[in-house]
């Protein structure tokens, strides 16, 4: 059988003392000071209009060029941010030029030779006289 272990003493105000010290001291080794803060450019904004009988209020506010700036790049699609797809789902339809323009074997423009232009005439006679009658 397992040895019975004594009960713990309970611990006093200067030994939990310590061990709080102890404890700040380990966090304060690793925490690191952030001082700029800025708004996330990916998150929706909501902004909140004045009251309506306010004055002045728009003269306080300046815009922040480089805020603008980064919520419109946030903004853009995925092929003008990045040179190449981030995820394996962005790979699908990556390169979305029409394969018209560049594939010339895509490229069937319609063609009239004398038949098939007699042969719009003549059907196009057909049908007027058609809807004449």
């Amino acid at each position: 059988m397992a040895a019975a272990q004594p009960e713990k003493t309970p611990l006093d105000v200067v030994q939990q003392s310590k061990i709080l010290v102890e404890t700040f001291r380990k966090e304060q080794k690793t925490q690191k000071l952030h001082t700029h803060f800025s708004i996330n450019p990916f998150k929706k904004l909501h902004v909140l209009s004045d009251k309506p009988m306010s004055k002045g209020t728009q003269e306080k506010f300046k815009e922040d060029p480089a805020f603008i700036k980064a919520v419109h790049a946030a903004r853009l699609e995925p092929t003008k941010k990045y040179s190449y797809p981030q995820t394996e789902s962005q790979e699908i339809g990556w390169i979305s030029r029409p394969l018209i323009d560049t594939d010339r074997r895509m490229n069937h423009h319609r063609q009239n030779s004398d038949i098939t232009k007699y042969m719009d005439a003549a059907w196009r006679i057909k049908e007027q006289t058609q809807n004449l009658s």
